[in-house]
């Protein structure tokens, strides 16, 4: 059989298998645009505000393919052609996968209050001193902002409180320092009392400063932790979830 009879033989010709490939080249795109946007600000490709509009096109072109992968799906069913309605599935179940991602984000961003400095000691937080010349050439302020953020973060984050380690001083400065190592923090400076360190963002390579400070107390070494952003008015609670993760940092070096 020719392949002239083939091709008249296949209901809807070649467009169910044209709007299916349409789909995975859109998801392809859009794929480029979300992953290409974090690296090419933290190699100083774009600016910050390129990168997030690279997101935003990313964001938009997902739904566009999950669209007509949605498109491709109903017409190679319509036209009962197997292959072109699985690959517009994949590719609409593709586009969710990749669009939770950013709703995900968007959803913290809701929620979360617009703070970026986060810490367990709102009326005497641990300062910034090793780091203050990396934070004052960025956006946010070296000093804590005051009792703007301390009210909106006791309502948002009421459990972010100091720990209180029962052991000798230098002992609990070397756990808290083996936390802050385990998490892969970059420790800027280092003393018996005081552990400054940045962490640094896997994607976009954002820089988020941490000061730790030690006090000897009755109760033991009670340790307190400041962590701030150098960028953006709000953080989607990324700094308390940090200071949650270092605290449970402790308690696995603990145990």
């Amino acid at each position: 059989m020719s392949a002239l009879n083939r091709q008249r033989r296949l209901r809807g010709g070649r467009w169910p298998a044209r709007i299916a490939w349409l789909s995975v080249l859109l998801l392809l795109l859009a794929a480029l645009l979300l992953a290409g946007a974090g690296p090419a600000y933290r190699l100083d490709l774009l600016p910050l505000g390129s990168a997030f509009g690279m997101l935003r096109r990313g964001i938009q072109i997902t739904a566009g393919a999950a669209a007509v992968g949605l498109l491709a799906l109903l017409v190679a069913t319509l036209c009962r052609r197997l292959q072109p309605a699985l690959l517009g599935g994949l590719v609409v179940a593709a586009a969710a996968i990749m669009l939770a991602v950013p709703w995900l984000h968007w959803q913290r961003a809701q929620t979360a209050p617009p703070i970026h400095d986060i810490t367990t000691d709102t009326e005497d937080p641990p300062a910034f001193e090793a780091l203050a010349a990396a934070r004052e050439a960025a956006p946010n302020a070296v000093e804590y902002p005051g009792e703007a953020f301390a009210r909106q973060q006791r309502e948002a984050y009421p459990d972010i409180e100091p720990l209180v380690l029962e052991l000798p001083l230098g002992l609990a400065r070397d756990v808290a320092e083996a936390a802050v190592l385990d998490l892969g923090w970059e420790i800027a400076d280092n003393s018996l009392t005081r552990i400054e360190a940045t962490d640094t963002t896997t994607w976009f390579g954002f820089k988020d400063d941490v000061s730790i400070r030690l006090t000897e107390t009755d109760e033991g070494v009670r340790i307190d932790v400041r962590s701030a952003s150098r960028l953006g008015r709000g953080d989607m609670g990324t700094n308390a979830a940090r200071i949650r993760d270092y605290f449970e940092a402790i308690e696995r070096r603990l145990d």
